[in-house]
């Protein structure tokens, strides 16, 4: 795992030694990512420049080291990620003539291209990866990032300069970086807590998408293309929605004896690949379905007690430390546990915004940085069990989804209409009877923000597509545009449906949803940032892209089951962990945000909210975001996932000044 920066001044601005300096300063940004190596290369005919951070996780030997050539000195290539079959594409090169230096997956890389070039070599990749790849010959650049999203790569101008890197902060060490902020991506943060591909939050700096392969020459570098022109030169090798429509035309037809069988066969494959290292490795372990999988499979090859991890709170209903104590016992593992204090999370926070690099604000943000710097005490790599939920039906919301839809779909269009009218026009009746019978209700039954549901429900009521209305069912607000000044949000894929009539299931429609938004957007970017902080490389078996194919095409009845989510995942489970320690009404992994708003954090909130720094900052609406809080403190209304979304912006927002200013004195010293 590592860190990839460069640039292309196609126009020939730097001096050579110029370009070296600002390519190494992009790199020095990212030394987190790769703390064990550096490495820099020019074609200062060309004016390219790239810089690599290396985390030495295979062949710790310099053999590994980049930037490297291929074999002919045709390409150059920087890569942040791991191929994990890379042996087997060695064999069958080698059988082809191919010669190596080393047992890096990088030289592997290279070496497939140069025989069966890029597009198909890539297609031919297991794992996760994002890489820049300059073709000295065709005086070429191709930026590649791996089919699902796990690895980020950002791209774009600053000035009239082609720049890319694996985080934000190596970019905006650029000399003379002013990007404005983009306020429609502002928008994004606000409606989801992360900002959707392609956007990031700087104007003309866009995340590469996923499966994707951008490749650029430098005639069309010189004229800095448009938006559209970049989306024609952008070529997909891989696609969700194709893997989506393709599993559905042409479902399994398996017992469930079968699937379990052909689950844990597949399973076992991308575990066991994942498990290579020339470092200590381990893997995180919530007891949930997901992790608890991947530790099973893991300890099941494994010759010794894997290494686990997990931590815990002492607040009720944010533990789940017990329950991973449980299976690991179970399961014989070697495990570690550490049980944190509020105060430990809270002295998170205010590294927050270097952390994530870009405004982000899932709050599990904070237990997940907690855990990788826990992890990375004792190994290097760590194995996730991210991605089952989108793949295999295991969220809640899915079923609170399917049983609006139900409900919708026996009412006409016309009454539809009336209702939402009313609603509308009655907004204050409706939203004082609603808060009314919520406080009748038991506490664990009641609704966060129950006025906000009228609302929603009235936006449900309008809404045309069932994409859309999931797309309200997950919006922290609602309308966004009305709360950042001067903005129009822009459209993602929630807004314009993409699965085509051949995939009809509500359920499995929401779970395209997630996979191709949420699972790139909020999760992988989490454990992306939070474990590369601590130079922890985290990898996710259950995103092998052979595992996403397979479970499209095993019917909805072997993943949905009885009201219940990851049925087949279960099953494969249960074979290596009794069903006692697993069955549980599933739990999230956060931190309790709305509490700490009310208390320690509140005047850190006052601080960054205060109205005349709203005003002169002029990105949201002061009378909005005041209310807010002013609500929230009350306890009137619990308002805490909607204030972390603005604060993290603001907290994102001072620490850009600070570094900029600290930046400038470093220039001008």
């Amino acid at each position: 795992m590592c860190g990839i920066a460069g640039f292309w001044d196609a126009g020939h601005r730097f001096s050579a030694e110029e370009a070296r300096a600002v390519v190494r300063g992009m790199t020095a940004a990212l030394r987190h990512r790769g703390p064990d190596d550096e490495g820099f290369f020019q074609d200062a005919s060309a004016g390219i420049a790239l810089g690599h951070r290396r985390l030495a996780v295979i062949d710790l030997s310099p053999e590994g080291h980049q930037p490297m050539p291929s074999a002919s000195g045709r390409f150059v290539m920087i890569y942040n990620g791991e191929v994990y079959n890379h042996r087997q594409l060695r064999r069958e090169l080698a059988a082809l003539g191919a010669t190596f230096r080393g047992h890096s997956d990088t030289e592997v890389m290279l070496a497939a291209i140069e025989q069966w070039g890029l597009e198909v070599a890539v297609k031919r990749f297991i794992g996760m990866f994002a890489f820049a790849l300059w073709d000295r010959r065709e005086r070429s650049l191709s930026l590649v990032r791996d089919r699902l999203g796990i690895k980020p790569l950002y791209y774009g101008w600053v000035g009239p300069l082609l720049v890319f890197a694996s985080e934000l902060k190596a970019i905006t060490r650029m000399p003379g970086f002013a990007n404005p902020v983009d306020r429609g991506a502002l928008c994004l943060l606000l409606r989801h807590n992360y900002i959707n591909a392609p956007h990031s939050i700087y104007q003309d700096i866009h995340k590469l998408a996923p499966g994707t392969m951008l490749t650029l020459g430098s005639e069309l570098v010189k004229t800095r293309p448009g938006e559209a022109v970049l989306a024609a030169m952008t070529r997909t090798y891989w696609s969700a929605r194709e893997a989506a429509e393709s599993g559905v035309t042409h479902r399994l037809r398996l017992s469930d004896a079968e699937a379990v069988d052909e689950l844990e066969r597949l399973l076992r494959d991308a575990v066991g690949l994942r498990m290579e290292a020339d470092v200590p490795l381990g893997a995180f372990l919530s007891g949930g379905v997901d992790s608890s999988t991947v530790v099973a499979l893991m300890q099941a090859q494994s010759a010794r007690p894997v290494k686990t991890f997990s931590i815990g709170f002492h607040e009720k209903g944010y533990d789940e430390a017990v329950h991973a104590g449980a299976v690991a016992r179970h399961l014989g593992t070697e495990h570690h546990e550490l049980y944190v204090t509020a105060q430990d999370a809270l002295d998170v926070v205010p590294k927050l915004p270097e952390i994530f690099d870009e405004p982000f604000s899932d709050s599990s943000q904070v237990p997940t940085f907690l855990l990788s710097r826990l992890t990375r005490g004792e190994v290097t790599v760590s194995l996730s069990g991210d991605g089952g939920d989108e793949l295999f039906g295991g969220y809640l919301r899915y079923f609170k989804a399917r049983d609006i839809e139900r409900c919708l779909h026996w009412m006409p269009g016309t009454l539809r209409g009336r209702a939402a009218g009313s609603l509308r026009r009655h907004a204050g009746f409706y939203e004082s009877l609603l808060e009314g019978a919520n406080r009748c209700l038991p506490a664990r039954m009641r609704l966060k923000r129950p006025k906000s549901k009228v609302g929603v429900l009235a936006g449900m009521l309008e809404a045309g597509e069932q994409e859309q209305r999931y797309r309200l069912l997950m919006s922290h607000i609602r309308n966004p545009a009305a709360v950042v000044l001067h903005a129009r949000e822009p459209a993602t894929e929630l807004d314009d449906p993409q699965l085509g009539p051949c995939v009809n299931d509500i359920i499995e429609r929401m779970m395209y949803s997630d996979l191709v938004t949420y699972l790139p957007g909020d999760i992988l970017t989490k454990v992306d940032r939070a474990s590369m902080r601590v130079s922890l490389e985290a990898r996710v078996p259950l995103l092998d892209h052979r595992v996403v194919e397979f479970a499209w095409r095993v019917p909805m009845r072997q993943k949905v089951r009885h009201g219940q989510g990851k049925w087949l995942l279960r099953q494969v489970l249960y074979r290596h962990v009794p069903r006692h320690l697993i069955d549980r009404p599933k739990q999230g992994f956060g931190v309790p945000i709305g509490a700490w708003l009310r208390g320690p954090l509140r005047d850190w909130a006052e601080a960054l909210l205060d109205a005349r720094r709203l005003r002169e900052e002029g990105y949201f609406d002061p009378g909005y975001v005041r209310n807010m809080l002013a609500d929230h403190v009350a306890g009137r209304v619990n308002e805490g996932g909607r204030l972390w979304d603005v604060l993290m912006f603001q907290a994102w927002l001072s620490e850009n000044a600070r570094n900029r200013t600290s930046l400038h004195e470093e220039v001008t010293a």
